[in-house]
């Protein structure tokens, strides 16, 4: 078979599991089913990237977001109890509005593609394939000596939204009992346990008797 045609018909065999189990996510009426189908359609995301010579984006949206992420959000929506009548209530209700809303962002996102792919210029080879090496590769080169400086930045603005959102979530209570790791260093293990030596005595029968019948 050419080498082509079966990269062309993967390309289409991953789209179509991509769009179907992207519209799972949103038809599905179990939010575990969801979840499921949500990683199926990262999974699926990422076998487009290989196929366009994207390694880094597609072992970084495997590792990173079903490896770790949809495994987090599967593990929350297990564990919570949610009442799926109550989410249901209003579904019907604002069904018109969403799909006015939804055929909007479709006519711009298509008005915007034809307008990108109108005025797109022919971009030059790929610098991974000119250098003779991987996407992985060269990316990681280019990431940490040309642009050290902007990747260093970010990783300080991420590092500072976490500080920032742990103590924007911290609660102060004043019934909360809290440990000392120092303090619990600190102890004598002798002003905690007492060795009491105490005499072994043979425990006496003090079983009550029955009193006895008396005969007329």
């Amino acid at each position: 078979m050419n080498p082509q045609l079966f990269q062309l018909i993967c390309f289409y065999a991953f789209g179509f599991v991509t769009v179907t189990a992207a519209l799972s996510v949103i038809t599905l009426r179990n939010t575990v089913h969801a979840v499921l189908a949500l990683v199926l359609t990262f999974f699926s995301a990422a076998c487009l990237w290989m196929l366009l010579d994207a390694e880094f984006l597609a072992l970084a949206l495997i590792v990173v977001y079903v490896g770790a992420v949809m495994v987090l959000f599967l593990f929350v929506v297990m564990m919570l109890d949610i009442d799926q009548e109550k989410m249901r209530e209003g579904f019907v209700k604002f069904l018109p509005v969403g799909l006015i809303v939804a055929a909007a962002m479709l006519v711009e996102m298509l008005g915007l593609i034809g307008v990108r792919a109108m005025h797109m210029q022919v971009m030059g080879a790929d610098p991974a394939a000119a250098a003779g090496t991987s996407n992985t590769a060269w990316l990681g080169h280019a990431l940490y000596t040309q642009y050290l400086l902007p990747f260093e930045v970010a990783a300080l603005i991420l590092t500072v939204g976490v500080v920032a959102a742990v103590a924007l979530t911290l609660r102060q209570r004043a019934d909360a009992r809290y440990e000392s790791a120092s303090q619990q260093v600190k102890v004598n293990p002798r002003d905690r346990v007492r060795l009491v030596k105490m005499a072994a005595e043979r425990p006496v029968d003090e079983s009550p008797v029955p009193p006895q019948e008396s005969k007329s």
